[in-house]
């Protein structure tokens, strides 16, 4: 069964943010705020933009904001996946 091209963007950007979420406290701390984008493949071959932000949430102070966005420019799609990661302890 063929996965349909949002369902692909949805399932990159969640194994994408599960990847940048992954990272310890300590070095989410050393990098954010940063954010960067590659371009990359689907599943299916299609070319993709990534685009990862770890930003300092307003609410609650301290905490870090990890969003994820997959877009296709030549279909004008792309979808986020985000997470709120609090400090340990």
């Amino acid at each position: 069964m063929a996965v349909s091209p949002p369902d692909e963007l949805t399932e990159m950007a969640q194994e994408e943010l599960n990847a940048a979420c992954a990272l310890t406290w300590p070095e989410l701390k050393r990098i954010t705020p940063w954010g960067d984008t590659f371009e990359g493949f689907s599943p299916s071959g299609r070319t993709v933009e990534v685009e990862r932000r770890y930003l300092w949430a307003l609410d609650p102070a301290g905490a870090i904001v990890v969003e994820v966005e997959v877009r296709d420019a030549a279909a004008r799609t792309g979808v986020e996946a985000r997470a709120l990661l609090h400090a340990p302890g």
